[in-house]
């Protein structure tokens, strides 16, 4: 399958075959006219000889030195090479791999004034899997993400670094290697156009949003396993409840939790065993609809971001006009991310207190402390509990908002910036963290289960209680503990419980 770009249609699972799948990419045949015609624009606005920002003047605080024509493409080039600043660990080669196709998304509109055998250089190097080696540290998230992006363009010119046939290595060699030639200059404006954008932060925070979003669907699992350990209560979950509130996702949760737990003998009504549940279990509607509310407000401020003109300046070829503006801020995203940062959190968050119920014999009802059958001498469970608690406080740092903190640059001349790389990696390790931390709900619910008793499970419940069986077994006495929770671990990373369990309903087109 071929994905085509055409800066009006991206969305987030094309994104993720592109990104993750190594999906090939072509530009649509409507947006090389206005490729061209941008390009000549720019030619066209500097026979004016009036200034233009990023075209003949200089960046940041230098916007006033003009440029003379002489040195027009060593502005651009010298863009690249002074702006490469980024450091700390390398980006995953999936989230690089999504920032050259939103930024190439974002430069065949025509807003842009890159010429066409720019653009299709990257479109090369993203169809023969050579990939910019970028550092993760660096981006203020405006003017967009500068020293990330620059380090995007300067394999073009057979300069840094970049990962070809899982070697990471000089530009210049991999592109020998490739029988590629590369750019021998950079035209007015095009340095600029390759770095001035929002497109490292969405790329990361697009691939969090996917990720989150089956997350969502397994710490639903988790909780209806919990349900089932601990004879749980379904009235909260009725259909009737969630109507006169009306929260979609509220409203989303309680029925995919019924659908999961559709069948069990183990659940009961109010006033059969107990009045009522404990919050972390009667309130999941509300806690887990909540961050999927979140998941989908995320969705489409992605959404619009990735089908953006996020160039400065941006030119208009009707009008053949450059208007420097502010559209490579990014506040929109930087807020976004904060936010589905600390929605994933709170997944964590309420999880952990039911793996506190689970091991608990003051709140399991009748489970054997710590689910261990010669608990003293065996410690169970117990430290499961700790390593959640441990994993949940972690995230209470991460969740602090990082769209708060702008500090200025460039002489004050860029004096708020969003921090929106920033807030989207935040995302990333909170996402990785909560998994851990659901992983070990999943774990310790299906080890009290072998307790409860497993012959009336749920549907769905089944199919991941066995899975799991299958995987870790029934625990009877102490033993090492760390390779089963990488085990249980590794089934939330692995898409196969979730096909068994979701197959088809992880579509975000």
């Amino acid at each position: 399958m071929m994905i085509i770009l055409d800066g009006q249609n991206l969305t987030i699972d094309d994104l993720v075959f592109i990104a993750r799948h190594h999906e090939k990419v072509s530009i649509s045949k409507e947006s090389i006219k206005d490729i061209h015609k941008a390009s000549a624009l720019v030619e066209e606005l500097l026979k004016r000889e009036k200034p233009i920002y990023g075209i003949n003047t200089g960046f940041g605080h230098l916007a006033d030195v003009k440029i003379e024509d002489d040195k027009l493409e060593e502005l651009q080039v010298n863009l690249l090479k002074s702006h490469a600043c980024s450091m700390g660990d390398p980006l995953s080669i999936e989230v690089v791999r999504a920032m050259i196709a939103l930024r190439i998304n974002a430069l065949i509109k025509g807003y842009s004034g890159t010429r066409l055998e720019t653009i299709e250089l990257m479109v090369r190097f993203l169809n023969e899997n050579i990939i910019p080696v970028i550092f993760e540290q660096g981006s203020l998230g405006a003017s967009g993400d500068l020293a990330l992006l620059a380090h995007m363009g300067l394999p073009l010119l057979g300069l840094g670094e970049v990962y070809y046939k899982n070697e990471r290595m000089p530009a210049s060699i991999a592109l020998e290697k490739a029988h590629i030639k590369p750019l021998d200059k950079l035209h007015p404006k095009e340095g600029l156009s390759l770095i001035n954008g929002t497109q490292a932060m969405t790329a990361i925070g697009a691939l969090v949003l996917y990720d989150a979003f089956k997350l969502l669907k397994f710490v639903n699992v988790s909780l209806a396993l919990t349900m089932e350990a601990l004879e749980s209560i379904i009235d909260a979950f009725d259909p009737k409840i969630q109507n006169v509130r009306k929260h979609l996702g509220q409203m989303e949760v309680a029925y995919d939790v019924k659908e999961i737990l559709k069948d069990s003998k183990n659940i009961t009504h109010q006033c059969t065993k107990r009045v009522q549940d404990a919050y972390s279990i009667r309130c999941a509607p509300q806690v887990h609809g909540a961050s999927l509310d979140v998941f989908y407000h995320v969705k489409n401020i992605i959404d619009i971001e990735m089908n953006s003109v996020t160039d400065n300046p941006i030119l208009f070829i009707d009008e053949k006009q450059a208007i420097s503006a502010g559209n490579f801020h990014g506040q929109p995203l930087a807020l976004a991310f904060d936010y589905l940062g600390m929605a994933i959190s709170e997944l964590a968050n309420i999880s952990e207190r039911r793996i506190e119920r689970l091991v608990n014999p003051k709140l399991n009802d009748g489970l054997p402390p710590f689910l261990s059958s010669h608990s003293g001498v065996n410690s169970g469970f117990m430290i499961v509990q700790y390593a959640a608690a441990s994993i949940v406080s972690e995230n209470k740092v991460y969740a602090h908002p990082a769209s708060v903190d702008s500090i200025p640059s460039s002489a004050n001349q860029e004096d708020h910036v969003s921090m929106g790389a920033t807030s989207a990696r935040k995302a990333k390790t909170i996402l990785d963290n909560t998994r851990k931390v659901i992983a070990l709900e999943m774990f310790t619910a299906s080890q009290a289960l072998h307790f409860r008793g497993k012959e009336h499970l749920g549907q769905k419940t089944k199919i991941a209680f066995d899975f799991i069986s299958n995987q870790i077994p029934f625990i009877r006495t102490d033993e090492v503990m760390y390779p089963h929770i990488h085990k249980a671990e590794h089934m939330l990373n692995d898409d196969t419980l979730y096909n068994l369990l979701f197959k088809g309903d992880d579509e975000l087109a």
